[in-house]
């Protein structure tokens, strides 16, 4: 499985995130950086996003048919599921307990 780098990691040490997630995650970003008051950190986090992860029709669709199936997920933990079940990745950093439980998915805290 490939190595995958988390926003903290980019503020540690410069480096580039692969296919972040939507707007969301500059969100995440921002009040990360202010709450641990490192807004000195928030440009070079910024650039370390390549891309934006793009939800389209397939994964709408998909994150849909999760939160029909698994009345313990939230919408965004269902839209989250999605995307990385399209681009193959099985671990997310979260303390979010929500993720327990979801074939394929390991929640790492």
């Amino acid at each position: 499985m490939p190595t995958r780098v988390t926003p903290d990691d980019c503020l540690k040490g410069g480096q580039r995130a692969p296919e972040p997630g939507y707007a969301e995650v500059h969100q995440e970003i921002l009040h990360r950086c202010v709450a641990i008051d490192r807004r000195d950190a928030i440009q070079p986090a910024f650039d370390a996003l390549i891309g934006i992860v793009a939800v389209d029709r397939p994964i709408a669709e998909r994150a849909k048919q999760i939160v029909l199936g698994y009345r313990r997920l939230s919408a965004r933990d269902a839209v989250h599921i999605a995307v990385m079940e399209h681009h193959g990745i099985e671990q997310i950093m979260t303390f979010d307990s929500g993720f327990d439980g979801f074939p394929g998915i390991t929640r790492l805290s």
